[in-house]
């Protein structure tokens, strides 16, 4: 989502919409959204992706070396105990619907209902479009299915040993859709927001830098001042050159517009950061829509920013739902007091009579004027019949189920590349930390920190988890969540915890620890082979090459979603699935209409 604008000239140029500010507000999400059904910031229903499931396996730090096969369900490793719900399904048939076997409805049991909608898949997407039907328009009579034991899909908060961590998602924006679900799940009395003053760094030639947030966009050190001034005038229009009619990658677009300073410093460690992918082949309109339109509409960053001002102005947004918390100041994450589970558990309270777990989808056909779904439960093989189906599950498994009936979107859903990224959950004790990242008071202040690849550090991005939200670690301790892996590394499938850890810590003793620090204490370890889907030039066509393929089969019941298509980020992903819940309920509507006109 993009920043607030102030009209000032040059480098203050995008407090309108500048990508330095607007990388910092969305650096507040890069947590949420390296394994979140977590952000493009695409207009709806156009761009955007997701990350999949788990095994979960407890192993101490000086544990035994086991490599980590190259197979498509995640594995764990941690040295904590973690007793909440956390069953893991033992292959990777058990993703959001269940990778499809050549089953068939001979022998099952036929439920003697036709649903209006069956949602595949009971991660965020899913829960969020169910509880929209039932709340918002009325419709109950639907089912959520996920194949594994839990809601929630990568949603994977954790504790134990008095720390409380993330491996899926680690926070979110809170912008008014988070808000709404928050509320209308019940859970809105639990939120908790990070500081809204806390820095976001990268680190540049051997010193982690602030990210500019507001009065320090002129002074700060993170690029020269000629670089600034070529960001500022690029900004503006003055030497950003014309756009070209080709799909641009970020990389070209932000060099193009900003410079090189911009791109090297700011937007490349972000890319890496939050998508684990690779500037070079992400699409800017796929990726960066909301920047990529101000361009096309403006004929510059600067221009399109103040257009956009003025149309708000001119038509603003419908009145504030007065029963939501009030919107948190500044450029701040939330979560929720237990974790980010909270908010699916809570989804799943209010629709338990349409949620059905350890369901596992085995084949999706059209029968006459409904929609034929099989499937393998703990009671043996169901058959279920639906007026309209709604996939939320990864494009790759919609492309397996559906690759017999409707060939061409699956090829296009095939497509998608879904790098792997690991999450190295570490703590150390607080005299482990350098002094001078430590604040008066001796705590360490801060977001986090971003990675450029041209660093020579291996790690991706760190998170302050204990710095973050209060309770996440024992008293005298610092809690630590790292990524690693992505586009540009995908040998993390092939290392070891041992060696996970050991890349981990040796980046960390280069930025925020001190030369003596003991070893860490492996919190968690959890690698996710097929994690975040890149938006890659191309995306947004093939996209809409599966949905036309799906319309020309006759299949128009059938709506693709999930955050491949909605966008990563926890609030994208649950402000399409009332977009989703509302366009079914608009579809049901019509066809009911037609059925009783003929």
């Amino acid at each position: 989502s993009s920043p607030r604008t102030n009209r000032i000239a040059v480098i203050k140029v995008c407090r309108l919409h500048n990508p330095q500010k607007d990388f910092n507000r969305r650096q507040a999400l890069w947590g949420t959204m390296l394994l979140g059904q977590t952000s493009s910031t695409s207009t709806s229903s156009k761009t955007r992706s997701q990350i999949r499931e788990i095994t979960r396996l407890k192993v101490a730090c000086g544990s035994r070396r086991a490599v980590l096969p190259n197979v498509a369900t995640p594995h764990v490793r941690t040295a904590v105990q973690a007793p909440q719900r956390s069953a893991r399904p033992p292959s990777a048939a058990a993703t959001s619907s269940g990778v499809p076997t050549a089953g068939s409805a001979h022998g099952a049991k036929v439920i003697d209902n036709v649903y209006d909608v069956i949602v595949v898949g009971g991660g965020l997407s899913g829960l969020v479009t169910g509880q929209g039907l039932a709340a918002q328009h009325g419709i109950n009579n639907f089912l959520v299915t996920e194949a594994r034991e839990r809601v929630g899909g990568n949603i994977t908060s954790m504790s134990g040993d008095g720390y409380v961590w993330e491996e899926g998602p680690n926070s979110f924006q809170p912008n008014d859709s988070m808000l709404q679900v928050a509320v209308d799940a019940g859970v809105d009395k639990d939120l908790v927001f990070g500081d809204p003053k806390a820095p976001r760094f990268v680190y540049w030639q051997n010193k982690l830098r602030p990210v500019p947030s507001g009065p320090d966009a002129l002074t700060f050190d993170l690029m020269s001042i000629p670089g600034k001034i070529r960001a500022g005038l690029g900004a503006i229009g003055l030497i950003n050159g014309t756009m070209p009619n080709l799909e641009e990658s970020v990389e070209q677009f932000i060099r193009r517009n900003l410079g090189d300073e911009v791109f090297e410093r700011l937007i490349e460690p972000f890319c890496s950061g939050v998508y684990a992918g690779d500037p070079s082949k992400l699409s800017m309109k796929a990726a960066f829509y909301r920047i990529w339109i101000l361009e096309k509409n403006g004929g510059s960053l600067v221009g399109g920013a103040l257009k956009l001002f003025q149309e708000r102005r001119k038509n603003p947004p419908p009145p504030r739902d007065p029963r939501l918390p009030p919107k948190p100041k500044g450029q701040t994450v939330g979560s929720f007091r237990l974790g980010l589970k909270m908010l699916p558990e809570a989804i799943e309270r209010r629709i338990k009579d349409q949620v059905r777990v350890n369901w596992k989808l085995v084949s999706l056909n059209r029968d006459g004027d409904r929609y034929s779904l099989v499937y393998d439960t703990p009671e043996g093989r169901v058959q279920c019949y639906s007026r309209a189906v709604a996939l939320t599950a990864p494009s790759y498994v919609v492309a397996d189920l559906i690759k017999n009936e409707v060939p061409a979107a699956a090829e296009a859903l095939s497509s998608f590349d879904y790098p792997p990224v690991g999450a190295v959950t570490l703590s150390y004790p607080m005299e482990a930390i350098r002094d001078d990242r430590k604040d008066a008071q001796g705590n360490v202040p801060g977001f986090g920190q971003l990675h450029p690849r041209s660093q020579g550090v291996t790690t991706l991005g760190t998170i302050y988890s204990s710095s973050l939200f209060p309770g996440r670690a024992p008293p005298g301790h610092m809690l630590l969540l790292n990524y690693i892996g992505g586009a540009t590394n995908r040998g993390i499938l092939n290392q070891t915890q041992e060696e996970l850890v050991a890349q981990v810590d040796k980046d960390l003793r280069l930025m925020v620890l001190k030369p003596d620090a003991p070893k860490p204490r492996v919190v968690g370890v959890r690698v996710w082979p097929r994690a975040i889907p890149q938006f890659n030039i191309g995306h947004m066509e093939q996209l809409d090459k599966a949905r036309a393929a799906l319309d020309a089969k006759g299949w128009g019941d059938v709506f693709l979603g999930g955050n491949y298509v909605s966008g990563v980020a926890l609030g994208k992903v649950v402000e399409y699935g009332y977009e989703s819940a509302a366009n079914l309920a608009k579809h049901l509507a019509a066809t009911t209409k037609q059925t009783a006109a003929v």
